[in-house]
């Protein structure tokens, strides 16, 4: 009885919500879609009821949360990373690793991030996720993360097959995204070795990571 009591009065209701992790931005976009649990009791705030404000919020990657009374609702955020930026057209996104599309670019050139174009007929929308052809981008440029490719990854293509444009010009051809972490180390270890991809032409192809071929004369379109 004390228990149903106290979901029902103010004794425990919620005054502050303390969101840690994350950008400011995004504590703020967290804190507002939360403002609705101010004032209930901290025994009626569940799972469930912080899951549907914070879970569509394009920036939030997972998040967790805690009850710390008297009055207080506490959410630890961790944010999406992102890793590209999706043209279609003259529209801009960008895009973390997981492939969800977190807002759109108003200005794209001042993005550093590498680059996917997806075409015209692509159906995109802020907060969702990329079709798996695109994601894939978006998953193989997260493995590169603490293992920086020679002169950067520049553009990313993925019809057909999965292929890195480096900064100098030269292409890694990844093909399918299975043994993607294997492909990248045989890749790092080839570039390391032979400085490939610093003359700015030609490519390496991994996409069968025990047979890798190296190319440093650019082929002839046909």
């Amino acid at each position: 009885l004390a228990y149903a009591g106290a979901r029902q009065t103010s004794v425990f209701a919620v005054r502050t919500v303390d969101v840690r992790g994350g950008t400011p931005v995004l504590r703020a976009q967290v804190r507002a879609a939360l403002r609705d649990t101010l004032g209930l009791s901290l025994l009626r705030v569940d799972g469930g009821t912080v899951t549907s404000a914070v879970a569509p919020i394009p920036g939030v990657r997972t998040f967790s949360f805690d009850r710390s009374f008297p009055h207080t609702l506490r959410i630890v955020v961790r944010p999406e990373r992102p890793v590209l930026v999706l043209r279609r057209g003259a529209d801009a996104y960008l895009v973390a690793a997981t492939g969800r599309v977190l807002r759109t670019l108003a200005h794209p050139r001042l993005s550093s991030l590498p680059r996917l174009w997806a075409p015209r007929d692509a159906k995109l929308a802020v907060g969702a996720t990329l079709p798996p052809e695109l994601a894939a981008g978006a998953t193989a440029l997260a493995a590169t993360r603490g293992a920086a490719l020679p002169t950067g990854v520049h553009e990313v293509r993925t019809h057909k097959e999965l292929t890195f444009v480096l900064g100098s010009g030269f292409e890694l051809r990844l093909g399918e995204v299975g043994d993607l972490r294997l492909k990248l180390a045989i890749a790092r270890r080839i570039l390391a070795q032979t400085g490939a991809a610093l003359g700015g032409t030609g490519y390496l192809d991994v996409s069968v990571p025990l047979r890798p071929v190296l190319s440093t004369v650019p082929q002839v379109a046909g």
